[in-house]
């Protein structure tokens, strides 16, 4: 009985819904900073399951997954957004300060081997996706 019990215990938890990362939903706030560029760099929920890690300027921000978004406060001016390593992919955003930036990466590629493309999408679109999806990492250059 203990057994079947504590099976049911560990089936249920393993159904528990893991709480959203801190800062989530602050980032849901879309809130524009007066001397900064926010973007957001989104995959959709229906993307390929591939981890897929981005740069900023040849600089490591960490890596997005199917259904998350980053948040990057950068200063205005002209950014790169780029696929790591054998990824190419790559997108030239000139940013404006106090605004919203939303692009959309969409991975491709057969097992380990990945690549990116990278789309700036209007706010609307691009919302809808960062409220469905769940914080990745937020970085404030």
């Amino acid at each position: 009985m203990n057994r079947i019990l504590l099976l049911v215990l560990l089936l249920l938890t393993a159904c528990t819904q893991l709480p959203p990362p801190p800062g989530d939903a602050a980032a849901k706030r879309f809130e524009t900073i007066p001397d900064r560029a926010v973007i957001y760099v989104l995959r959709s929920p229906v993307e390929r399951d591939f981890v897929a890690p981005i740069m900023l300027d040849d600089e490591m921000m960490g890596a997005t997954y199917r259904g998350t978004f980053m948040r990057l406060v950068v200063p205005a001016g002209p950014h790169q957004i780029a696929g790591f390593a054998a990824d190419s992919g790559r997108l030239n955003l000139n940013t404006q300060a106090g605004k919203l930036y939303f692009i959309n990466q969409t991975t491709f590629g057969y097992s380990s081997l990945t690549g990116s493309t990278f789309q700036q999408v209007d706010e609307q679109y691009g919302r809808s996706i960062a409220l469905g999806g769940t914080l990745t990492n937020e970085v404030i250059k």
